[in-house]
């Protein structure tokens, strides 16, 4: 079944960059990945949208990441990543890879167990 494997969080400074990436485990032959995306859950509030991306490329930003992040995809590699540069404290989160998926004809919304990225000095 398929299954979202996040990489890339830790700890940055402030100004600092991070890559994460995500990968959508499954075959390619009965498993369509549609819009793909990234959310963000800080402590004591609730997940919210960072960036999105659709099948065919078109993206998404929150105002608050905007300039600052870029999402991409390689659908060939079924995989999502977010390039955040000029990284604030109020970055800090936990973020998880979410992707809409058709398998076996059946639509499905999955996400990532999460990864964290904490910017501090």
């Amino acid at each position: 079944q398929v299954q979202l494997v996040e990489s890339g969080g830790g700890l940055v400074q402030p100004g600092g960059s991070l890559r994460l990436s995500c990968a959508a485990s499954g075959s390619k032959f009965s498993m369509s990945i549609n819009a793909m995306g990234w959310y963000r859950q800080a402590p004591g509030k609730e997940r919210e949208l960072v960036a999105t991306i659709s099948s065919g490329g078109n993206t998404n930003y929150a105002d608050s990441v905007k300039g600052r992040f870029t999402i991409s995809r390689v659908n060939a590699k079924n995989s999502v990543y977010l390039q955040m540069n000029s990284l604030k404290p109020e970055d800090t989160a936990v973020y998880y890879c979410n992707a809409a998926i058709t398998i076996y004809g059946d639509y499905g919304d999955y996400w990532g167990q999460g990864t964290q990225v904490t910017v501090s000095s």
